[in-house]
C-alpha cells in the first residue's frame, strides 16, 4: 500500500512562489541545505496567465528544472482552477503539471506561508515592538495590513507547528473612546457594521482619515493611503497624524484581541508593507497600550511579545521551511496537492 500523499515530502529542486494580487515573487530551492535562488519579483499585470509568468521568468532564465511547485496565492483554495481575489490569474495546477513538466504542485493560502514564517524568524528579521523582544516557542499569530487585512493563527502543539488560516480581518471593529464616537459616525458601514478591514489596511487609512477630517469639519487633503501614511508620520498635518495614531491604536486592540483567542504566547507578528513603512508610529506608546488594555488580563498581555515582521521575502522563507522539513509542520494538503 503507498504512503498517504500528505506524509510524502515534495521533490526537489522546487519552484517557490509568493502570489498576490499586484506581485508575485519566486525562488528555486535546489535541496534541503541549499539557500533559495531568488528571482526578480513580476508584476502580475505584465503577463497574461501565471503559467506564462513561470517560463518566461524563472524556467527559461536557469538551467534547473524544478520538479515540484509550491505555491501561496492571496485567494480561496477550491477545485482544480483556482482564481487570485485581486487579480485575473487562475492557478491551473494539472495544466502546470501538463505544460510546465512539474510532477507535483502544492498550493497554499497567502497568509498560511506568513504563518509558517513566523514559525522560525530571526532576530534579524523582526523589530520587537516594546521592551519585550523574546519569543517562547508558543502559538503565536500573524497580522497583516496590506491591501487588505490577513490573519492566519500559528498553533504550537506536539512539537508541531499548525497554521491556521482564516478571515479574521472581517471581525466586527467598534469605538471605545470618546473620541471614536465621536469619528465612528463619519465611517461608511457595509450591511450595517464596520469591519477590521475597513480601517486596517490601505484604503482603511483613508477612510479613518477622511472620517477625522469630517469630524473636524475640514475638507480632506489626501486621497492616497501613502500621502496620508508620510504626513501624519511627520506629524505636517493634524487630521493625518491622528489618522496614524488611530490606525496604530486600533491594531492593537484587534491585534490584543487575536493574542487573547489564540493564547500566543509566543507573539504577534505584524506582516506587510505598512507595517514596515510605520514602525516608528508603532513603537510609540499607542499600540502597546492597546494591546495590553484587556483587563482582566492586562498582565498577562504584558508578557506577550510584538513584533514586525523585516524579512523582505517572508512568505518564501515560510515556504522554504515548510519544503525543507514538512514534519515539523501540521499542514493541511488534502485538495491542495496535485501529481502527475
Amino acid at each position: 500500500m503507498p504512503k498517504p500523499l500528505d506524509n510524502d515530502k515534495l521533490t526537489f529542486p522546487i519552484l517557490i512562489g509568493d502570489i498576490g494580487g499586484t506581485n508575485a515573487r519566486f525562488s528555486i530551492l535546489i535541496d534541503a541545505y541549499a539557500e533559495p535562488k531568488q528571482f526578480p519579483s513580476v508584476h502580475t499585470a505584465d503577463f497574461s496567465t501565471l503559467d506564462e509568468a513561470i517560463q518566461v521568468t524563472v524556467l527559461d532564465k536557469t538551467s534547473v528544472q524544478p520538479r515540484s511547485a509550491l505555491l501561496a496565492i492571496a485567494g480561496p483554495i477550491e477545485g482544480d482552477e483556482i482564481p487570485l481575489t485581486n487579480c485575473d490569474w487562475v492557478v491551473r495546477p494539472r495544466a502546470m503539471i501538463a505544460d510546465l513538466g512539474f510532477a507535483e504542485v502544492m498550493v497554499v493560502n497567502d497568509f498560511e506561508a506568513q504563518a509558517l514564517a513566523v514559525a522560525s524568524l530571526s532576530d534579524e528579521d523582526r523589530a520587537p515592538i516594546g521592551s519585550n523582544n523574546h519569543s517562547p516557542v508558543a502559538s503565536r499569530v500573524v497580522l497583516g495590513p496590506g491591501t487588505g487585512l490577513g490573519v492566519a493563527g500559528l498553533v504550537h502543539a506536539q512539537h508541531t507547528w499548525f497554521p491556521v488560516p482564516g478571515e479574521g480581518g472581517h471581525v466586527d471593529i467598534g469605538p471605545r473612546s470618546e473620541r471614536d464616537f465621536a469619528i465612528f459616525p463619519h465611517l461608511a458601514p457595509i450591511e450595517g457594521r464596520i469591519s477590521a478591514e475597513q480601517l486596517l489596511c490601505g484604503r482603511g487609512i483613508v477612510n479613518i482619515y477622511t472620517a477625522v477630517c469630517l469630524a473636524d469639519g475640514v475638507e480632506p487633503k489626501f486621497t492616497i493611503p501613502a500621502d496620508i501614511t508620510a504626513t501624519g508620520l511627520s506629524a505636517a498635518d493634524a487630521q493625518a497624524a491622528e489618522t496614524i495614531s488611530l490606525f496604530v491604536t486600533y491594531l492593537g486592540r484587534l491585534a490584543g484581541d487575536l493574542a487573547l483567542i489564540f493564547m500566543a504566547r509566543g507573539g504577534v507578528f505584524l506582516s506587510g508593507g505598512i507595517s514596515q513603512k510605520i514602525i516608528p508610529a508603532l513603537q510609540r506608546p499607542e499600540f502597546r497600550q492597546a494591546f495590553e488594555d484587556k483587563a482582566p488580563h492586562t498582565a498577562l498581555m504584558k508578557t506577550i511579545p510584538t513584533f514586525v515582521v523585516t524579512h523582505p521575502l517572508a512568505a518564501l522563507s515560510g515556504l522554504a521551511a515548510y519544503a525543507r522539513t514538512p514534519a515539523n509542520f501540521g499542514l493541511a494538503t488534502e485538495g491542495r496537492r496535485w501529481r502527475r
